[in-house]
């Protein structure tokens, strides 16, 4: 009897791993079948890329987001950091000016609001949600200061590459989106920094008892959000051609989105950066394939929001099903 009950808690385990590492793939290319079926000028080279153009900003964003939300945090900033590293970078990067200190610049902004969040919630002991939320409103409010509310769109030639050059035939964009996902991966599942941040989202007074420093942890995650955050704004100031102050209106969402739905739990100590991409393909592909068939924007964010709520389902059975 009990050999037959071992025997069905494996199966048990071996069907919620298979759901875990496969479920939203599947789902990916349901998608992109059905909107390649209903629409055929959704599988042409030129829509393919700039889906992943789209991509590569969401997804940045979406990789610092993975490391906080394993944590057992949230951050709700990413967006407005856009925008402000977005305008800064803009300015520092006009024709005549270094471009390499203009991008150094515009990360070290990006870090800086990264740290500020973490200090704040690890010193204080607030809620990540109320330390991140008011450095959503600053960086929004420090951005339309900087410049009075107007975009910045006097910008060198050569920094434009970063968000419309090619390599090849895969756009910078993209290719910056894949390197930052590989070092995230790295660090993330190679380091014994990131083994900590899985610690903490497991058990933060385990973690605690074994010596981990989690509050020098926590700014440190929070500060690499803000980083991933900065190279997301550089991408998409040098694609858009300018720096706006309200650039990046709820991407910290889709950044969320793309995190919970590729597998990454709420609830910490759970998460992939593999997961993570295929996330953020899923909202790409959303998205254009919602546009290209002709449902209004209105209608594409009460869909967004039906997949978020159901990613948080099946996080939710599925913890129930490993128990």
């Amino acid at each position: 009897m009990e050999v037959v009950m071992e025997q069905e808690k494996k199966k048990k385990l071996d069907k919620n791993e298979l759901l875990k590492r496969y479920g939203m793939v599947l789902i990916l290319l349901l998608m992109v079948i059905g909107f390649s079926t209903v629409k055929p000028v959704f599988l042409r080279s030129a829509n393919i890329i700039n889906i992943f153009r789209q991509v590569a900003v969401i997804g940045t964003l979406a990789l610092g987001v993975t490391l906080v939300i394993i944590t057992g945090g949230i951050d709700l900033s990413s967006g407005s950091v856009v925008a402000l590293v977005g305008v800064i970078t803009a300015t520092m990067a006009a024709p005549g000016n270094n471009i390499f200190l203009a991008v150094l610049i515009g990360l070290g902004v990006g870090i800086l609001c990264g740290l500020i969040n973490g200090a704040i919630l690890s010193k204080t002991g607030i809620p990540p949600f109320i330390a991140t939320l008011g450095m959503m409103t600053a960086a929004r409010g420090a951005a339309l200061l900087f410049t009075g509310g107007k975009p910045v769109s006097h910008i060198s030639e050569p920094f434009l590459i970063l968000g419309s050059g090619k390599i090849g035939l895969l756009p910078v964009p993209v290719l910056i989106f894949l390197l930052m996902g590989l070092i995230t991966h790295i660090l993330l599942r190679k380091t014994k920094f990131g083994k900590t941040i899985y610690s903490i989202g497991g058990n933060v007074q385990a973690a605690k008892l074994c010596g981990i420093n989690v509050n020098k942890v926590l700014i440190l995650v929070y500060g690499y959000a803000g980083l991933m955050a900065a190279v997301g704004g550089i991408i998409l100031t040098a694609r858009v051609s300018s720096g706006n102050p309200t650039a990046g209106l709820a991407y910290e969402l889709d950044a969320i989105a793309a995190t919970v739905i590729g597998g990454t739990s709420l609830t910490g100590g759970v998460g992939l950066i593999s997961g993570t991409i295929i996330g953020a393909l899923i909202i790409g592909v959303l998205n254009n394939g919602l546009t290209l068939i002709g449902v209004s924007p209105n209608w594409q964010q009460i869909i967004k929001a039906l997949i978020i709520v159901g990613a948080v389902i099946l996080d939710t059975y599925r913890h129930k099903t490993s128990k």
